[in-house]
């Protein structure tokens, strides 16, 4: 897997918690807990991307596979599947406050931050901060289905990311979405990019930007952290 990288799996928790984790040279002693969209699981590139940019910061790094994808290897989530991806991120949180003494963050691409978000909302004390990666603000060509109810009780410092060309949600749509939420917030926008944000080419320098405004979000919010 290279160097920091090693398979992570918690059979002891239910439901299980397993992924990839990313252990820093220099650890600052703070965790990411990262999951996947819909049509994903935790290697997807951009999650790796990701993982890597933030653990050369000092950041413990657990990129997780959602319930649903442990027993469906292919295909989006069933019916139903929503509140045990969401328990599955609550025991992710759990198995990183283990291994790090500092503070733990949660986020995801899609499908899986919209969960992190609500999980959040239910929980603030779930994470210090969340990173919404292509939040699915309505699906495609249907504007007026927003996914924002929970963005009212959400009171953890969010940074979203999201392409100007994503069809999930435009950047107007998400600037105006996010007034909704009564926490600090920022948003990172990546020109040009869809719904994936990126290809893999481009993906380690989009990773170093998104750690860097993450850095930035969290040292405002508390007044001195950073990544």
């Amino acid at each position: 897997m290279g160097n920091g990288v090693e398979r992570y799996l918690d059979e002891s928790s239910d439901p299980r918690v397993c992924g990839l984790l990313h252990r820093p040279q220099s650890a600052n002693g703070d965790a990411l807990v990262l999951t996947h969209g819909a049509g994903a699981n935790c290697q997807s590139p951009l999650l790796a991307a990701l993982a890597e940019a933030f653990a050369s910061g000092g950041m413990t790094v657990l990129r997780c596979d959602l319930p649903f994808r442990q027993v469906r290897p292919h295909g989006p989530p069933g019916p139903g599947s929503a509140a045990r991806d969401r328990e599955g991120l609550r025991q992710a949180v759990v198995a990183a406050r283990k291994m790090v003494p500092g503070l733990v963050f949660l986020g995801g691409h899609s499908y899986g931050g919209r969960q992190a978000s609500m999980l959040a909302a239910d929980d603030p004390s779930v994470a210090a901060a969340l990173l919404l990666l292509s939040y699915p603000l309505h699906p495609p060509r249907r504007p007026t289905q927003l996914r924002t109810a929970h963005f009212l009780q959400l009171h953890v410092p969010s940074l979203f990311v999201a392409g100007s060309r994503d069809e999930f949600a435009s950047i107007e749509e998400i600037t105006k979405a996010l007034e909704l939420i009564p926490a600090p917030t920022r948003l990172l926008v990546i020109e040009g990019a869809g719904h994936s944000l990126g290809n893999r080419g481009e993906l380690p320098a989009i990773g170093a930007k998104v750690a860097t405004a993450f850095g930035e979000l969290i040292g405002k919010a508390s007044g001195s952290r950073s990544v």
